[in-house]
């Protein structure tokens, strides 16, 4: 533990830091999907589809918009969205069809203590489940840290999203606890779980994530092999 002139601890030395880039809309490309800014045009009745494969809105319960009760007010939120730059909403594409099948964003962007969160995460039930879900987060969290020097990269959601939780933990973030009554959204208040990656974390999970993603960790119909993080390198946590 360091000590200043005074006996008193403090944190590790920072230097020659510099306040990160702002993260950009250009495009991010994997083996199994590839994310571009968010566009109405391109991606509106794209999306519009892929999300009413939910017809009942039951993934939208933890977010804070929608379900959207006409296609005119899902457009607005699209419009709206899709013209801000924090949060940084990007589409997530199939290559196989070359459609939007879900969104996620940057947020909470912090250039100067090199700070960003991952949200506003939806897949639609095509993406569910998939390679190219998983993918797609390794792909966010790469340009994060190798592109564009980030720190600290989080991912919060409501303390009672379990599947969210679950996700935070699959991907390799470490639980820091629960903020109470942190926020009200949708006439209800959120108790927030938060969660991290360091920049000192990442080279371990990315191994995780590329050693999952690798052709080799799926058979024929596409099955892995292999849980993501029993991919883990021997020693990390």
């Amino acid at each position: 533990m360091r000590q200043n002139e005074f006996g008193q601890p403090i944190g590790t030395a920072v230097d020659n830091w510099t306040p990160r880039p702002f993260p950009s809309p250009k495009p991010m490309q994997g083996q199994y999907c590839w994310l571009e800014g968010l566009s109405p045009s391109k991606h509106g009745d794209q999306l519009f589809d892929a999300f009413g494969k939910d017809p009942e809105g039951k993934n939208w319960t933890y977010l804070f918009d929608g379900p959207f009760d006409t296609r005119s007010d899902f457009d607005a939120w699209i419009d709206h969205v899709s013209k801000t730059s924090d949060p940084l909403f990007y589409a997530i594409i199939d290559p196989k069809t070359e459609r939007a099948v879900g969104v996620a964003s940057y947020m909470r962007i912090d250039p100067a203590n090199g700070v960003l969160e991952v949200g506003n995460i939806h897949f639609s039930p095509l993406l569910q489940k998939t390679p190219l879900a998983t993918e797609a987060m390794y792909l966010m969290m790469r340009r994060a840290f190798d592109e564009l020097g980030y720190r600290r990269y989080e991912w919060k959601c409501d303390s009672l999203n379990a599947l969210s939780r679950n996700a935070a933990t699959r991907f390799g973030f470490t639980f820091e606890g629960i903020f109470r009554q942190a926020i009200m959204y949708k006439g209800r208040s959120r108790d927030t779980a938060w969660f991290s990656i360091i920049d000192s974390e990442w080279p371990a999970t990315q191994s995780m994530f590329e050693s999952w993603l690798d052709a080799s960790n799926f058979d024929a119909d596409g099955q892995q092999k292999t849980k993501l993080q029993e991919c883990a390198p021997e020693g990390a946590e």
